[in-house]
């Protein structure tokens, strides 16, 4: 099967091999999820509040160097809970990726460039990893309990697959990137 990194992918979505590779991505990380057992594995692959995040910073993209945009603004258009996007904020500004002000004029906006933010950053600062078990992570990395020794362990061979293929595409595709929904959409079916 041919490999292609992620701007490939994103540039060529309506090309066979785009649909096969993100199939097998999301196939394989969902058969995973489902086949666990365990009810703390049978969350969604991005946490509701990952999700919010990265709907606030493509808010947030879409105005930079227009000044600071109301949080009221944000969650309205995203329709996303203040409370909850004041807390998602909060997180985003003490990473750097997001700057604010205080006050009747005040708001956020993006601390660092569109083009500077891809959506691996984005979701690594909020969920901590892109890999789908503990063991593949490259940065939170912690061994397995009731597992075989790692370097005997297929699943964690496959899991370490998912990852890099998963980090390609999510690190090749900034903010500042155009994504189509439909076009997406329509890859995938």
């Amino acid at each position: 099967m041919p490999t292609f990194n992620a701007m490939q992918l994103h540039l060529h979505a309506d090309r066979p091999e785009f649909r096969h590779e993100i199939q097998t991505i999301v196939t394989l990380s969902t058969c995973w999820v489902e086949k666990t057992g365990h009810p703390a594995q049978k969350q969604r692959m991005l946490s509701q509040k990952t999700r919010y995040a990265i709907r606030a910073m493509q808010h947030l993209a879409d105005h930079f160097g227009k000044g600071p945009v109301q949080l009221a603004d944000i969650a309205d258009a995203q329709k996303i809970p203040p409370k909850f996007l004041t807390v998602i904020l909060s997180e985003l500004t003490r990473s750097g990726l997001v700057a604010s002000q205080r006050g009747k004029d005040g708001g956020y906006w993006l601390g660092v460039a569109p083009i500077d933010i891809s959506y691996g950053d984005l979701i690594r600062i909020m969920r901590g990893s892109l890999a789908l078990v503990p063991c593949a992570s490259r940065y939170a990395h912690e061994t397995c309990k009731n597992c075989v020794e790692e370097e005997n362990c297929r699943t964690r061979a496959l899991m370490l697959q998912v990852r890099d293929k998963t980090a390609d595409l999510l690190d090749g595709i900034n903010l500042c990137d155009n994504v189509d929904a439909e076009a997406f959409a329509q890859a995938a079916e």
